[in-house]
């Protein structure tokens, strides 16, 4: 049951295809909550740094309802630099959703409920935040949950491949690469993952396919 007086601050709740994660392409309930500690050069969502409404979990989970999505993915900016992320994932997967939550990679992500699929970040140098990688969580990761890392370049993909191969990445979860629009062309990625028998996942954000703006969707 929901706590009456935990209210949530949501910068958004929207309904459309997942892009990216191995759920890409998955008609999805979005829950994007409010604030990041992190200011990564190339994100796409400043605009969840501040700002949304007060939301009780009741509210959010009766406008999620509304979407008659069976899949769930809680969001940000960090979603977990909010405590009470924790219970509205629990809620989440207590109301039979399949949840899964984006994280920064930066938060402790062992209070998170098991039935959740992490999809957690790895931040690279181009990020400009990769002293904020929180290592521990990787020993959390099972065979549900997913690393991201982003690429801004040549550099951040050696950078990547390195942590891959030194902290056997591909054997806690499936990891996945994602260029930077504009900066890695997709092609270049790919042709180095072939070259390197990476053991990898190549992705590509399908909700910048589909939609030019980037709120909502």
């Amino acid at each position: 049951m929901s706590e009456p007086r935990l209210r949530l601050r949501v910068s958004e709740i929207f309904h459309s295809i997942q892009g990216e994660s191995t759920r890409a392409g998955l008609p999805s309930a979005f829950v994007r909550l409010t604030g990041c500690p992190l200011r990564c050069r190339w994100c796409d969502t400043q605009y969840a740094f501040s700002g949304g409404e007060a939301l009780a979990l009741s509210e959010i989970l009766e406008r999620v309802r509304a979407f008659g999505a069976a899949h769930v993915c809680v969001t940000g900016g960090e979603p977990l630099a909010q405590p009470g992320c924790l219970r509205l994932l629990r809620e989440l997967c207590e109301a039979g959703y399949r949840v899964s939550l984006e994280t920064s990679g930066a938060l402790d992500i062992s209070g998170v409920d098991p039935r959740v699929a992490r999809i957690m970040d790895l931040k690279a140098p181009g990020s400009g935040e990769e002293a904020k990688n929180r290592w521990e969580n990787l020993e959390c990761l099972g065979a549900g949950d997913e690393i991201k890392i982003v690429l801004a370049g040549e550099a951040d993909y050696r950078w990547a491949s390195e942590q891959i191969r030194t902290r056997d990445l591909a054997r806690r979860c499936e990891v996945l690469l994602s260029p930077i629009q504009g900066a890695l062309p997709l092609r270049l990625l790919a042709e180095w993952i072939l070259r390197d028998r990476l053991p990898v996942r190549l992705q590509v954000q399908l909700h910048k396919l589909i939609w030019d703006e980037p709120r909502g969707h």
